[in-house]
């Protein structure tokens, strides 16, 4: 019996008390390098089409060819993402993004990366970028502490994003299919029908979360070049 609404979520997935909760987020590395070694066929070409237009997306954004192959790291991240959001939507699978030690763990390194590397290479414009063109000599002192404050909670606002939209779907998924044992036959199949919808609203969630994630972190880049 479920002691809340959440209880649902709570990792359980283990063989012989071998805890298999992250492993979803492996499965990724048995398939991805096998395209590398086959002829191409019509998922490569899409793919490598996905991989290309994310890399003039980023690069535009960025607006510094300063760090050569920067984009690289934003295409892999939204992958990641965007593979762990898909393969959470299968039945009993763990679903990694919905809990802030997956996304906390993507978006410290990360803001933590470009603090260090702007702070220590580009000092006098991260100065610059805590005081806004055009501010009154009288509101410095406040807009200094509202952008630092803004900009260090940034890694915790990426995660909580990601994590609270993969969880609110999932957790609307897991209420309505638990009222199937108690409604009759013709409110079944409008059930099957809400959730086929929810599902596939879940779908396009799980590609435009990856991409809001990986288009933030490439303008959180630009800002310290």
């Amino acid at each position: 019996m479920m002691t809340n609404l959440f209880s649902s979520f709570d990792p359980s997935s283990s063989i012989f008390n071998m805890s298999l909760n992250w492993s979803s987020s492996f499965i990724g590395l048995m398939v991805l390098p096998m395209m590398f070694w086959l002829i191409p066929t019509r998922y490569n070409y899409i793919w490598i089409k996905i991989i290309s237009t994310l890399h003039l997306e980023f690069k535009i954004l960025m607006k510094s060819d300063k760090i050569k192959g920067g984009t690289l790291i934003f295409v892999t991240l939204f992958s990641m993402i965007m593979f762990n959001n898909f393969i959470g939507l299968f039945p009993y699978i763990f679903t990694s993004t919905s809990h802030m030690s997956m996304t906390l763990a993507l978006a410290l390194p990360l803001w933590i990366s470009f603090m260090l590397f702007g702070w220590i290479t580009n000092t006098q414009h991260m100065f610059s970028h805590l005081v806004p063109q055009g501010t009154p000599s009288v509101l410095m002192p406040f807009m200094v502490c509202i952008e630092t404050i803004s900009n260090m909670i940034r890694p915790i606002t990426l995660a909580i994003r990601l994590a609270a939209n993969m969880i609110a779907g999932h957790l609307l998924l897991t209420l309505l299919g638990n009222t199937g044992s108690k409604i009759s036959l013709i409110m079944i199949n409008l059930l099957i029908i809400t959730q086929l919808l929810l599902l596939t609203l879940e779908a396009a969630v799980a590609i435009i979360q990856s991409y809001v994630f990986a288009v933030l972190s490439t303008l959180y880049s630009s800002e310290v070049c």
